[in-house]
C-alpha cells in the first residue's frame, strides 16, 4: 500500500498514464484516482477500465499526439509499450523496435518541452545482457538479451540520461520491470507471455496441458499491482535518472507455477522434457529499489494468480479490443 506521503503528493495533480489500459497502467490509474489525482489515459485500445479517468485515443508514434497528451499535465507515468512472447520477438523484431523507439522518444521530448519536471519511464528486464541474476550495476555491461526491444528500451534510458546532463531533469526516473502478469494482461495465444498463455490454454480446456521442458527453469513472476506501486514510488522519490529494478527478487520454477495454477483451477498437465526449457535461471536483484524508493512487493504468487484467473474468466475476450502491433498491415 502506498504511504500517505506519496498519495498526498498526487492530490489535485493532473496525471498522464500512457498505456493506462494495460495491466500495469490500469493499476496506476486506479491508485492515482484513489489519491485524488485527475487522470488522463493515452492509449490506442478501445477500452475504458476506469470511468473516473479521461481517455484520449493517442498514437504516441506521432509527435503532435504526444504534445496534446502532455498539455496541462503535472506528472507522467510512461507505461505504454509492446509486450509479446519470445517467438514473436524473434519473428517480428521491427514490430517491437520501431514503435517503441518512436513513442518513447516523442513522449519524452514532448514532456521536456512542456516543462514537466517529474516523469517515470518503464524499461524492461530484456534491456539487460543475459545473466542468471540482474543487478543495476550490470545494466549496460553487454548487448541486451532481447536484442530489438532491449535496444529500444535502452535508448529511452539514454535519452533520459541526456536530459539529466543537459537540462538538469533529475526527476526523470527509470525502472526496469521483470516478467509481469495480472488482470488486463495479454492472453492472446499467438503473442502472450507465460502466465497469459497458460491461462488461455487452461480456459480453452486443453487436456492435458503440455508444458515445454522439464519444469526446472527458474523465472520471476511479479503481480501488476505491486509493480504499479513500485512505479509510483519511483516517480515520487526519483531514481536520479539511473536504473532501478522492479520485480520480486524471488525465483519460481515453471513446475511450481503450473502446480500453483492447478491448485486454483484443477487441470491435467504434462511436461515435455524433449522440448527446450530455455535459460536455467533469470531473477532480478531488487535491493536498490528497497533501499532507495521503499519498494516491497507483497502479493504472493498464489494470490496474484487467483486474482488474474478470476479476472480472466469474465474478461477473456478483452485482448481483441487491444491494438495488435504484430498484425501484418496490407
Amino acid at each position: 500500500m502506498l504511504s500517505q506521503e506519496v498519495t498526498r503528493a498526487l492530490r489535485r495533480k493532473n496525471v498522464l498514464v500512457t498505456g493506462g489500459t494495460g495491466m500495469v497502467g490500469r493499476q496506476i490509474v486506479e491508485r492515482a484516482l484513489d489519491a485524488g489525482a485527475s487522470v488522463r489515459v493515452a492509449s490506442l485500445d478501445d477500452l475504458r477500465p476506469h470511468p473516473a479517468a479521461s481517455y484520449v485515443r493517442a498514437d504516441l508514434t506521432d509527435p503532435r499526439a504526444c504534445d496534446d497528451a502532455v498539455r496541462g499535465i503535472d506528472f507522467v507515468y510512461h507505461v505504454a509499450g509492446i509486450k509479446g512472447s519470445v517467438e514473436v520477438t524473434k519473428s517480428k523484431p521491427a514490430s517491437f523496435f520501431v514503435p517503441l523507439l518512436l513513442m518513447t522518444s516523442n513522449l519524452l521530448e514532448a514532456s521536456r518541452r512542456a516543462g514537466i519536471r517529474r516523469l517515470v519511464y518503464t524499461s524492461s528486464i530484456g534491456a539487460y545482457p543475459s545473466r542468471e541474476e540482474f543487478h543495476e550495476d550490470d545494466a549496460w555491461a553487454g548487448d541486451p538479451m532481447d536484442t530489438y526491444p532491449g535496444w529500444a528500451k535502452r535508448m529511452g534510458e539514454l535519452q533520459i540520461r541526456a536530459y539529466r546532463e543537459q537540462y538538469g531533469l533529475d526527476a526523470y526516473s527509470v525502472v526496469r520491470l521483470t516478467n509481469v502478469y495480472g488482470p488486463g494482461d495479454n492472453f492472446d495465444p499467438k503473442s502472450a507471455m507465460v502466465v497469459g498463455s497458460l491461462l488461455h490454454r487452461i480456459h480453452s480446456g486443453e487436456d492435458p496441458l503440455v508444458v515445454w521442458g522439464d519444469g526446472s527453469a527458474v523465472r520471476e513472476f511479479a503481480y501488476s499491482g505491486d509493480i504499479a506501486e513500485g512505479i509510483m514510488l519511483a516517480l515520487h522519490h526519483g531514481t536520479g535518472g539511473e536504473v532501478v529494478n522492479l520485480g520480486t527478487g524471488r525465483g519460481t520454477t515453471i513446475r511450481e507455477l503450473v502446480e500453483t495454477l492447478s491448485e486454483i483451477v484443477p487441470f491435467t498437465y504434462a511436461f515435455d522434457a524433449s522440448k527446450p526449457s530455455g535459460f536455467a535461471r533469470r531473477v532480478m536483484d531488487i535491493t536498490r529499489a528497497r533501499e532507495t524508493i521503499g519498494y516491497e512487493p507483497r502479493t504472493s504468487l498464489r494470490e496474484g494468480l487467483e486474482a488474474t484467473w478470476d479476472w480472466y474468466r469474465t474478461h477473456h475476450g478483452e485482448h481483441q479490443q487491444k491494438v495488435d502491433y504484430f498484425r501484418e498491415s496490407a
